[in-house]
């Protein structure tokens, strides 16, 4: 895991009131972030995701992915990095609606 796929997971994911899944394979690609309960993939996007052939591999495996139903978040390194807790509540507030009995509350 990078540093931020690590910031993400050991202070935010793990002290989540619901399932959330690191690395999971689906079909034949891996994902960062799973929650299979809420049908959603969150990735952390490194700076070579802007490259043109990186888009591209991007736009196909997103399209598998929703085409198995599941929504998929893009968050940047640097959104991880220096806009820890705004991306810590929206990742919630997209969690909360679709997971039952999830738990808003969450310190930082």
């Amino acid at each position: 895991m990078t540093r931020e796929e690590c910031l993400l997971w050991y202070d935010f994911f793990k002290k989540l009131d619901c399932n959330i899944n690191r690395q999971k394979v689906i079909g034949k690609y891996i994902v960062d972030f799973c929650c299979s309960e809420a049908k959603l993939i969150i990735e952390v996007d490194g700076i070579q995701h802007l490259e043109e052939d990186a888009k591209k591999y991007d736009e196909k495996r997103d399209s598998f992915l929703r085409s198995k139903g599941y929504r998929i978040i893009r968050l940047s390194n640097f959104d991880v990095t220096i806009n820890f807790e705004f991306t810590c509540k929206r990742l919630l507030k997209e969690l909360g609606s679709a997971v039952k009995g999830f738990k808003k509350e969450l310190i930082f």
